[in-house]
């Protein structure tokens, strides 16, 4: 090497930008790109506002509906009668032989909860409810059976469940008859999923229309500063560059709208909590309306900048392209 030459290696390291500078740079970057777009929001309150608040009603619609229907699968839970299942067991079968059954059915993974009503209770109940106590006192014996009543677990309290239990059931020498009223119950369970995809379709209905609300707006912002951006494609900004700040407008725009929906819940939830509580106290039931959890807050305002984000993506890529410099 001849004295005065540069070293390859020497000139190699002062031309170098390590890695975490660039992130550092590319940071900096973002990070004015979205103090930008905020503050062009801001210089237009009242539009921005009415955007928002559109979105936060549209979001807010199917999340309000999901919660009611959260608190309503809340409620026909605690219903104990919904699943009941009974067993009427044969005339012959004894007390010993009753309680022997009892205990194999109440060790069952699917059981909840197994109660036996012998032939003197359930004939007492029977005078009780048919008003026909006096011409059941001149029978000789009692005719009606030992019966067991069970009640599933949560997980087998479905129609499909609790039928395939008393299917299994009736497969026992010891009962004569299992029997499960499912009518109710089935319209219960059937309503409640009817509406649960009825939620889902107007979510996904009210989710296009955010997307087309974000996005013409984000049309009509790109074209306000159409003449800006020829300029600085002149100049050799690219596409990416030029996308980055209406990325962030659309965030900001979903953020809102999610902030906008989850106030509107909250504030519909505080509203109705002292009717309801009055209602259940009137039912003797302890019950609570219930608000969003903080997952489901956090599911919530990531569902709707996500949105925002994406309808933006969508506009500028669309239109961005069609713009040239003259």
């Amino acid at each position: 090497m001849t004295q005065g030459q540069p070293s390859d290696k020497r000139g190699a390291t002062t031309g170098k930008v390590s890695s975490g500078t660039r992130l550092k740079l590319y940071l900096a970057l973002h990070r004015a790109e979205m103090r930008t777009s905020y503050l062009q929001l801001i210089k237009t309150p009242i539009a921005t506002l009415m955007t928002i608040a559109v979105l936060g009603i549209a979001i807010a619609l199917p999340a309000g509906l999901q919660l009611m229907l959260k608190n309503a699968n809340t409620i026909s839970a605690d219903w104990d009668g919904v699943s009941r299942i009974s067993l009427y067991l044969r005339p012959e079968i004894d007390a010993t032989e009753a309680d022997d059954m009892l205990l194999r059915i109440q060790s069952r993974l699917d059981v909840e909860t197994a109660e036996m009503i012998d032939k003197q209770r359930a004939l007492e109940e029977f005078q009780n409810l048919s008003g026909l106590g006096d011409a059941l006192d001149q029978l000789d014996e009692n005719p009606l059976p030992v019966v067991i009543e069970i009640i599933p677990t949560k997980q087998f309290s479905t129609p499909q469940a609790s039928q395939l239990m008393v299917e299994t059931f009736q497969l026992i020498p010891e009962v004569e008859v299992a029997k499960l009223d499912l009518e109710w119950v089935k319209r219960l369970y059937y309503l409640l999923e009817l509406i649960d995809r009825f939620i889902l379709a107007l979510a996904t209905m009210l989710g296009l229309a955010v997307l087309l609300i974000v996005g013409n707006t984000i049309r009509l912002a790109i074209q306000n500063r159409r003449d800006e951006i020829e300029i600085i494609k002149l100049i050799g900004a690219t596409n990416a560059f030029i996308r980055r700040p209406f990325l962030y407008t659309g965030l900001w725009f979903g953020l809102g709208g999610g902030v906008i929906a989850l106030t509107l819940i909250s504030g519909t939830v505080f509203w109705l909590a002292e009717p309801v509580n009055q209602l259940a106290l009137q039912y003797n039931s302890q019950y609570f309306i219930q608000g969003l959890s903080f997952p489901e807050v956090v599911q919530l305002v990531l569902f709707s900048a996500t949105l925002g984000l994406v309808g933006s993506w969508v506009s500028v890529s669309r239109h961005l392209k069609h713009i040239n410099p003259k």
